[in-house]
Order: structure tokens, then C-alpha cells, then sequence
């Protein structure tokens, strides 16, 4: 299996919604986008998937030295041999994945977030950073790199999706002990983190509850309405990928509210048709 191959069944095994979108670009894109996602996925199921907080910890020991390794010219593993090739088209530096790293390196040590803005500290090293790659490796050229407005925009934009990953995951982050909701926010609206962490019907859901998760949906939908402000209108076309996403998790957030928020014992998702659906509609729009 080369590189190329690896990357490309990371990425599609994963069923994400990101997929979809890289479907619209041209190859070099595409390959660039599938790598650094790749990368992405295999970062975080470390995390997830290693139950051992100590292997996982060697684990991103190893994979930190890798990326240090690949930009020294020596990359090892399929990930980094595929997404190399790409890095100076697109302006991506070791310090991009090392902070995407570092993210999911809290994961390891904390599992509570005091307020926000402790949680948009989080949400800028896991999704902020990944959003400005992606949006430079969408629009950006040698002669034309990643404008400030541009960078804002992504960066606002992944907050707004790792927002609404935090509200879909409520209940698979509480059965590994995690809790992504600020502490303060939760005392504000009177729910108990026993509440969220019990294992049993009816797993929590209270008036209390869903009025947190509004407030939550709330935040989300205000993170997307900022980051739609912040694109160039110039640059609308070649962000096209990253609209496609906001498309798609917006409509996720739309189900989850319509749904009454039930999301502590099951993972609501939008369909593949649908997800395929939305990126194409949204992909002619920006025509």
C-alpha cells in the first residue's frame, strides 16, 4: 500500500463530514487535504482509542518526533511520506501539526475546562490551526498566501465546528470521563456532572439539560454567523470545501436541537446521501 493509498482509506473510513467536501477539489488539493486530515485522525485516535494514558502519551512522544523527523527530511510513517510533498505548496509548517498535537495532548490530563475561555483554548489548538491549514491548502498559492481576514475566518470557523462536535459528543465524551461543557456554564444551569457521567436511563436528560445545550447551540451558531462574516467575499469561491463543511454542521446542529438535544446516549448524524447532498448544493451556490 503507498502513502497515497494509506491517507485516502484514513480519511474515508472516518465518515466524516470533512470528507465530502474534499470530493469537490482538484487532485493536488485533494491529496494535500487527505494527508493532513489523515494526520488529523491519527492524532486523535490516540487519544480515543488507547486506553492506557501512558501509551498513548509514548504514542504522541513517538509521533512528535516524526513530524520533527519529516521536516528534517526524513519522514517515516505513511501519513507524513504523503502530506511532505505538499507542505511548502501550501505553507504548512511543523508548528501546525505540533500544535494539533499539543491539543490532543490536554485530552491526556485534562478532562474538565473551567469556562470558555479555557474551552477556546482547547478548541484553538484541535480546530482552529487544522481550520487554517485546510483553508490554506483550499485557496492559497505561492503567489497568493493565506490572507489575515482569511486566517480569522478559518480559525473561527473551526471553532465553530469542534463547537458543535463537543454538543453531538456529549455522551461518548462522558463514557470516557470527559466533559467538554465549561464547569461554570454547567453550575449557571444547574447540572451535575454525575448526571452527565450516569451510564443508565434516563441518562441525565432534565429542562436543566437541554437548556445548557441551547446555550451551547447558541454559542455555535454565532461562531459560524462570525467566521460567514469574516470571508472576503473575493475569496468566497476558493473556500468553497470549508462552506460545503459549515453547510453540513450546521444542518447537523439543526437535527440535534430538533431532535430536543438527545444526545447522551446515541451519536445523531446526518445521513452519507445527505452530507453528499449539501456539499453539492452548496458547492453550486458558490459558483
Amino acid at each position: 500500500m503507498t502513502p497515497e493509498q494509506y491517507v485516502q482509506e484514513k480519511a474515508a473510513a472516518s465518515g466524516s463530514s470533512f470528507y465530502y467536501a474534499f470530493m469537490f477539489l482538484p487532485p493536488q488539493r485533494r491529496a494535500a487535504i487527505t494527508a493532513f486530515y489523515a494526520y488529523c485522525r491519527e492524532i486523535d485516535d490516540v487519544v480515543d482509542e488507547v486506553h492506557d494514558p501512558g501509551v498513548a502519551a509514548t504514542k504522541l512522544a513517538w509521533w512528535r518526533a516524526e513530524v520533527q523527523g519529516a521536516f528534517a527530511g526524513l519522514p517515516q510513517h505513511p501519513v507524513t511520506k504523503a502530506l511532505m510533498p505538499h507542505v511548502a505548496a501550501f505553507g504548512i509548517r511543523a508548528e501546525h501539526l505540533l500544535q494539533v498535537l499539543e491539543g490532543c495532548e490536554m485530552d491526556l490530563r485534562q478532562n474538565r475546562y473551567l469556562d470558555e475561555a479555557a474551552l477556546l483554548g482547547y478548541c484553538h489548538l484541535v480546530a482552529g490551526v487544522v481550520g487554517e491549514v485546510a483553508a490554506s491548502i483550499f485557496g492559497a498559492t505561492s503567489e497568493r498566501p493565506l490572507s489575515d481576514a482569511t486566517r480569522a475566518y478559518a480559525h473561527r470557523l473551526g471553532r465553530a465546528f469542534q463547537l458543535t462536535n463537543i454538543i453531538r459528543d456529549v455522551g461518548d465524551d462522558a463514557r470516557r470521563g470527559r466533559i467538554y461543557l465549561p464547569v461554570n456554564e454547567l453550575q449557571r444551569f444547574d447540572v451535575k456532572a454525575h448526571e452527565l457521567l450516569k451510564r443508565e436511563p434516563p441518562w441525565g436528560y432534565s429542562e436543566r439539560f437541554t437548556a445548557l445545550m441551547r446555550f451551547q447551540a447558541e454559542r455555535a451558531r454565532a461562531c459560524y454567523d462570525e467566521a460567514l462574516a469574516l470571508l472576503p467575499a473575493d475569496e468566497r469561491r476558493a473556500q468553497r470545501p470549508g462552506l460545503m463543511m459549515a453547510a453540513i454542521y450546521r444542518k447537523l446542529l439543526d437535527e440535534i436541537e430538533r431532535g430536543g438535544f438527545q444526545v447522551l446516549h446515541q451519536r445523531v448524524s446526518l445521513t452519507p446521501l445527505r452530507k453528499l447532498w449539501l456539499a453539492w448544493k452548496t458547492n453550486w451556490q458558490e459558483r
